[in-house]
């Protein structure tokens, strides 16, 4: 079984759509020094994965959920002059919700794009039956008003096609 490769198709078009606009794509890789962790730096389960690590042209190390927490991300996207960031990837309720959060705090537009995350845990993992941990964090960050939350759909008809 190929797990999460609805996301993983979904996160390659959109850095294809980036590349094709020679926009900046920045990869964040999770990385753990503890042994028992799946992100141990040593693990080739810390890697980004390997359908996607071709595109991956800049590549900020992180240890927090937080991409922003004591990395140089900021550094990073000030040199490249990024104002508006989209956020994509795993895991939807930490490494994800928590970039956009930080992101926003930091002063940039931010633009979570929720069915283009994905995440490992389930209602049982959190004990709360019926739990769509996606659209909980969605509703969550779009309940905010403060960072914008689209679907793949909605980022193709918002932004793809405001870009030809």
């Amino acid at each position: 079984m190929n797990y999460f490769q609805l996301e993983l198709n979904h996160i390659e078009s959109i850095i294809e759509d980036f590349k094709e606009n020679e926009e900046p794509v920045v990869f964040i890789r999770n990385l753990d020094d503890e042994e028992t962790s799946p992100f141990n730096k040593e693990l080739t389960s810390s890697e980004l994965h390997h359908s996607l690590k071709d595109y991956a042209e800049i590549v900020i190390e992180k240890k927090m959920p937080s991409a922003f927490f004591q990395t140089e991300l900021s550094d990073r996207l000030e040199h490249l002059g990024v104002k508006h960031l989209f956020i994509t990837g795993f895991n939807t309720e930490f490494c994800c919700q928590f970039t956009a959060i930080a992101a926003y705090d930091r002063g940039y537009q931010v633009t979570f794009i929720e069915d283009v995350t994905g995440t490992v845990n389930d209602e049982a993992t959190y004990e709360m039956k019926g739990l769509d941990i996606r659209d909980f964090v969605g509703t969550a960050l779009h309940w905010s008003n403060v960072i914008e939350v689209l679907d793949l759909e909605e980022y193709v008809d918002d932004y793809k096609s405001s870009k030809v």
